[in-house]
């Protein structure tokens, strides 16, 4: 029996789909940083699984665009530095790409998209402070 799509099969699909929106929102950027994130594990990049922190932490908590993300991510990118990863905890969260996908196209599918952060980012609530303490840092990002 022939295997389904695999999860980078649906990123592919669910990246057309956002990059053909040319949204000034560019939600693209919000996919990229949770697929990053909740796919986390021992062999990802240490910066990946860092910048995909940031860009949820900022688009949720401080209500950044993905285009303003996107411009975060390339501050930070301008100083080279080791990236620490934080632990990666036990991923419970109950929405994946499969469910983005399987949401119609256009609002629902943004709305969804926005839910898939949300959850993916309560997994990681332990560094919370660490990624808030690094967007001040590097950002002058100011925490609540």
């Amino acid at each position: 029996m022939p295997a389904g799509p695999s999860d980078h099969d649906f990123y592919n699909e669910l990246a057309f789909y956002t990059l053909e929106l040319r949204d000034p929102e560019f939600i693209h950027q919000h996919m990229v940083d949770v697929f990053a994130v909740q796919h986390a594990g021992p062999d990802s990049k240490p910066i990946a699984i860092v910048f995909g922190l940031i860009g949820l932490y900022l688009y949720l908590e401080k209500k950044f665009t993905g285009r303003q993300v996107q411009r975060a991510h390339m501050q930070l990118a301008r100083h080279r530095r080791q990236w620490i990863a934080p632990t990666i905890p036990q991923q419970s969260a109950n929405i994946g790409i499969g469910d983005v996908l399987a949401a119609a196209p256009g609002p629902e599918r943004h709305a969804i998209i926005r839910r898939w952060c949300q959850a993916v980012w309560n997994d990681w609530q332990h560094c919370r402070s660490q990624i808030a303490a690094l967007a001040q840092h590097e950002l002058n990002i100011q925490p609540d």
